[in-house]
């Protein structure tokens, strides 16, 4: 692991955190001029790295914008028009290790790693404190569902690294770097795809086995709370194929979930991802106008001029696929613009929806061992929720569950992966959205370049990924 980017990580935090918990009196510049002397001694600093971690997903390289906009970009969902020149080597291909959409998803991840880090291996020498309660049951409690917290969000660091920047789909069994600890100066190798995949999965299991369900918060959605860990490990698991796994969690999470969560109504699908207590949401991450992320934002990625640049444009085969009725589709202009989700450059992104819930049940039950019957009710139960005197289906396919993803979900960061994890190719297209070529799995390039600083530090154990250079 690159020492400079673990540095980084810890110093460059304190403005965003302080906007992420201004609420709260404790002291963050203090925390990060101290953090790597001493060990954390109360509850209130541990929450304070935690909200760290999510500042570091909200940044734009990471859930803030590129991140998703690149697996948009590589889909069969939308296309770069490359207006301002916004994802242009991403969309022909033609990345080399120093190109920025790299090195900033890259960076982000690792600072929620390296923020989890210093939570999960903590070791106090004296008693913690809380200004909250003095009782040592409450404190340890809360101690632990905060490490809870920070190892799911390394499992999700871990996870989304290893589909960026791992070999899974482009060939190979090498996988990505795996630091479990805060070691900065630490020269580390990069594991293979079975051994990050044992990490994640373990990291997701322990973080559930801290966090006691009691403790959940469902009216802050801008925390990971056990249901929310629940949607990404069902999310996880339909990419090992452990359909098993997908269904149980699901089961668990539909159940957990009533009177909390529910798929959005069609008459209050069009202001969903403006409110940050939509009935639909799960897990979201905090921007506000604190965090306001301009001009580096997804809807100006989204948006024509003036309210944006407008590069990222639905495909319009998609457009031409829903129903007329179809609430979703009043959200995408005849000029193929998405309008309808992330209309603001201070919109809190929207990481868990319940929709999804429904649509990886709904694949999962569809696969061998499972219920069709119970997929046709998940996936009737939101059809019915955004087309005006909808008809229920009587059956439904994979193919069907595939198409519905693809609609409820265009322009949230699902397409690329999708595609890659049910083995299917990722065409290749122009400025205009035309197909230039297909690229299958197992091509080289469907694997993002190791930055080049991460390969450049002194001694550097981590390889590059075939067909580009240093």
């Amino acid at each position: 692991m690159r020492k400079n980017i673990l540095k980084y990580t810890i110093a460059c935090l304190s403005i965003g955190l302080t906007m992420a918990s201004c609420s709260r009196d404790f002291v963050e510049t203090e925390f990060f001029q101290s953090v790597e002397q001493r060990p954390l001694v109360s509850i209130e600093e541990l929450e304070s790295s935690v909200r760290g971690q999510y500042n570091a997903m909200r940044s734009a390289s990471y859930y803030g914008c590129d991140f998703t906009m690149i697996s948009e970009v590589r889909s069969d969902n939308m296309f770069s028009n490359n207006a301002s020149g916004y994802y242009n080597t991403v969309s022909n291909y033609s990345m080399l290790s120093s190109d920025s959409y790299a090195s900033g998803p890259y960076t982000q991840m690792y600072r929620v790693v390296a923020l989890a880090n210093l939570v999960i291996n903590n070791q106090s020498p004296t008693p913690l404190t809380w200004k909250v309660s003095t009782d040592p049951t409450a404190i340890k409690n809360k101690e632990n569902y905060l490490k809870g917290q920070s190892y799911a969000a390394r499992a999700l660091a871990f996870f989304d690294a290893l589909r960026l920047y791992g070999q899974e789909y482009s060939g190979g069994t090498t996988g990505i770097v795996i630091p479990t600890k805060y070691e900065p100066t630490k020269l580390q190798a990069r594991a293979t795809v079975d051994e990050v995949r044992t990490q994640i999965e373990n990291d997701f299991t322990t973080a559930l086995s801290l966090m006691l369900p009691s403790l959940d918060s469902y009216t802050d959605k801008t925390v990971l709370n056990t249901v929310s860990v629940k949607v990404l490990m069902s999310r996880y698991y339909l990419y090992k194929k452990d359909y098993a796994k997908v269904r149980q969690l699901v089961n668990e999470v539909i159940t957990a979930s009533s009177g909390r969560y529910s798929v959005i109504g069609r008459g209050d699908y069009a202001n969903s991802f403006r409110n940050s207590s939509a009935q639909n949401s799960i897990f979201e991450l905090a921007i506000g106008t604190l965090g306001d992320l301009g001009t580096t934002s997804t809807s100006y990625k989204l948006l024509n001029a003036p309210l944006g640049y407008g590069n990222m444009k639905v495909l319009s085969a998609l457009r031409s696929s829903y129903n007329a009725n179809d609430i979703r589709l009043a959200g995408i202009t005849t000029g193929l613009v998405l309008n309808g989700k992330y209309a603001n450059t201070f919109d809190n992104i929207k990481v868990v929806r319940f929709e999804e819930v429904l649509l990886n049940g709904a694949e999962a039950e569809l696969m061998p061992g499972g219920d069709p019957a119970k997929a046709l009710l998940y996936y009737n139960l939101l059809l019915q929720n955004r087309v005006l005197n909808y008809v229920p289906a009587v059956a439904v396919t994979l193919a069907d569950v595939y198409q519905e993803k693809k609609k409820e979900f265009v322009g949230e960061g699902h397409g690329m992966f999708d595609l890659l994890r049910r083995g299917q190719g990722i065409t290749q297209r122009n400025t205009s959205g035309a197909a230039v070529r297909v690229r299958n799995v197992g091509d080289n390039l469907l694997a993002f370049p190791i930055p080049r600083a991460e390969i450049n530090v002194p001694g550097s154990l981590v390889v590059q990924n075939p067909s580009y250079s240093n």
